[in-house]
């Protein structure tokens, strides 16, 4: 069986990340957006599951050192494609 991944469960989630590790590093939501100079409304809808930028999302993951882990496994999703095509 298929499993369904939508754009809202992956919105959700990296909210729910985002709101995780904000409170793992005792930061509030104010805090955290004066650091990466964005709003306290931005990490609000981020943490939220709304529309956010693909930049501000990188801030954020950078701020908690999860860019090499996001490349890892980007690379390694890439690379286990085999070349997979939907449109051969």
């Amino acid at each position: 069986m298929l499993s369904v991944v939508t754009i809202k469960d992956i919105k959700i989630a990296i909210g729910s990340s985002c709101k995780s590790y904000r409170k793992a590093h005792n930061l509030s939501r104010e805090e955290l957006a004066e650091v990466l100079d964005i709003s306290r409304a931005t990490i609000q809808n981020i943490e939220n599951g709304k529309n956010a930028t693909l930049d501000n999302i990188l801030k954020i993951a950078n701020h908690f050192g999860l860019l090499p882990s996001i490349s890892n496994q980007i690379d390694k999703a890439t690379t286990n494609q085999d070349n997979i095509s939907l449109y051969k």
